[in-house]
């Protein structure tokens, strides 16, 4: 009988990183949203104007997430979540101009994959033992992971084969329909088999004012300004290949296959290195992959190399830097404040995910993409002075983590 459990278990969590490779494609295709917005006659402003929209309804959902699983249960809270996905990329597909229709969508965008993102990880804390969670959440990462560079690489397949860009909304629409069925499923099979789903514990004034006066708020901080680089680079880099002319697949496959490999098969092991050590190391490598963006536009034989290899080296950086500051937003939070820590980390996540497009989009149109590249450059390095400090603070012992008592 112990066995059939595990295999059940083993069973569930597959399909909840099916779904999830479903549902992160649909947020892959949003990096195609400038190109659609330009060849409508539109602006990168506009097109960061859209993407940015997402903010606001996944910093709301975040907020409540805890709020909507403890009403409707988790395993269904998430199934529901995919609707929303669908319901957005049918919208990008049906429109044909660049109305304000296109912000809707980017708002229905944003509460699929806020609800989702969110409160997957819980589905895995109710599926897998507490021992072998943390490869499990490196698997389920995986996946989605996956599925957000499969996004890109979806659009330049269409447009290989002379449809518009908007069919790539359309696939995704479908590959996220199958996501919500399987998900569905999903819940059926913790209902039929009494599977005890954890509670999501709420965010609090008073627990968000802890967080902020301990360590964790580090970490939190980080990983919200690594989201403004991943974001603008992702979101305008058809801008950047179309700029240079390069293929803007070869970036997402190199960063989507380095990210991958990296949270597989090298997590575990820089986990159990020194985290602050490491994640200067990471962070070092971004501001290099940056650098190399920048630079590589004044070569001539070499251009398309640099290109595959700095999105090689920007996956490795980014991909192992998120599991190391996860880990330290978890451990360094106040006692009994670890989810609301890790909640609190999410939303600093999507707020520079979704939030800096609209930032990065004006200045390109105002200055250009290598000024906006300067700017990711100047964040990289703020994070790595971060970094640097979190070493120094380590050996001199100072600023302990606050402790509610």
């Amino acid at each position: 009988m112990k066995n059939t459990n595990s295999e059940a278990s083993l069973g569930n969590f597959a399909l909840l990183c099916l779904g999830g490779y479903f549902f992160a494609i649909a947020y892959g295709v949003t990096f195609l949203i400038p190109l659609m917005v330009e060849q409508r006659g539109g602006s990168e402003a506009f097109a960061g104007a859209v993407i940015s929209t997402a903010t606001i309804s996944t910093v709301l959902l975040v907020i409540i997430s805890g709020h909507i699983a403890d009403t409707f249960g988790s395993a269904k809270a998430v199934a529901a979540s995919g609707i929303f996905l669908v319901a957005a990329m049918f919208g990008f597909f049906i429109s044909s101009n660049l109305s304000y229709n296109l912000m809707l969508f980017a708002l229905l965008l944003g509460i699929g994959w806020g609800v989702f993102y969110t409160l997957a990880p819980i589905l895995v804390s109710a599926i897998i033992k507490p021992e072998r969670r943390i490869r499990f959440f490196a698997l389920l990462s995986g996946s989605m992971m996956a599925g957000i560079g499969t996004g890109p690489l979806v659009g330049r397949m269409v447009t290989s084969i002379h449809l518009p860009i908007e069919y790539a909304f359309l696939i995704a629409g479908l590959a996220s329909l199958s996501g919500v069925a399987i998900c569905f499923y999903l819940d059926h099979n913790f209902t039929k088999n009494n599977n005890v789903i954890p509670h999501v514990s709420k965010i609090s004034p008073k627990s968000i004012f802890a967080i902020a006066h301990s360590n964790a708020i580090f970490p939190i901080v980080m990983v919200g300004l690594g989201a403004c680089i991943f974001g603008g680079l992702s979101s305008f880099q058809t801008t950047y290949a179309q700029t240079f002319g390069f293929d803007y697949s070869l970036f997402f496959a190199g960063f989507m296959l380095a990210a991958i490999g990296c949270r597989l098969m090298l997590a575990g092991y820089v986990v159990k290195r020194n985290p602050f050590i490491s994640s200067f190391l990471l962070t070092s490598l971004v501001a290099i992959s940056i650098f190399m963006f920048i630079k590589n536009t004044n070569q001539v034989y070499t251009q398309v190399y640099t290109y595959v290899l700095a999105s090689i080296i920007l996956g490795v950086g980014y991909g192992l830097n998120y599991s190391v500051i996860n880990g330290l937003a978890a451990n360094e939070a106040p006692a009994g404040l670890m989810p609301q820590s890790l909640l609190l980390f999410s939303l600093s996540y999507f707020v520079g995910l979704f939030g800096f497009p609209i930032i990065a989009g004006a200045i390109i149109v105002q200055a250009g993409i290598i000024s906006m590249l300067y700017i990711l450059l100047t964040i990289a390095i703020v994070i790595t002075i971060l970094s640097i400090f979190r070493i120094w603070q380590q050996r001199h012992s100072i600023f302990r983590a606050t402790r509610l008592r």
